[in-house]
């Protein structure tokens, strides 16, 4: 964890220093369920390279955000989840959903309402 004098004095800046990215977010969206493994959680976000996934969960451990927990057992296996002041940023996570989707909602109005019309692809 870092100390009080690494971090910014702005209380935002603080917060975007520790979820900063949009690697660090996905990840916390996916952990706020339960604790995930290593292949899950890549397998989870679209893109994510291994050493990014690694890099980030490495962060979030040094910021106290995340946890990592070895069963050492054979085979090896070894989950991620949220400490406690992880779960303090779910609803920030839950937050950006929620203007996600309202965004969403907003622009398929806007476009239904202007004489388009919309075809849905269901996965």
């Amino acid at each position: 964890m870092r100390a009080k004098e690494e971090l910014p004095e702005c209380p935002v800046a603080t917060a975007v220093s520790l979820i900063g990215g949009k690697w660090k977010l996905l990840i916390l969206r996916n952990l706020k369920e339960r604790p995930w493994r290593f292949n899950e959680l890549q397998r989870s976000i679209d893109c994510i390279s291994q050493k990014v996934l690694t890099d980030s969960l490495r962060q979030m451990m040094s910021d106290g955000l995340a946890y990592r927990h070895d069963y050492h057992e054979q085979p090896p296996r070894v989950e991620y989840g949220l400490t406690e002041l992880g779960t303090k940023m779910l609803p920030i996570v839950n937050s950006l959903a929620d203007f996600g989707n309202y965004c969403t909602v907003s622009l398929i109005n806007s476009y239904i309402f202007s004489g388009h019309s919309i075809r849905f692809m269901v996965y």
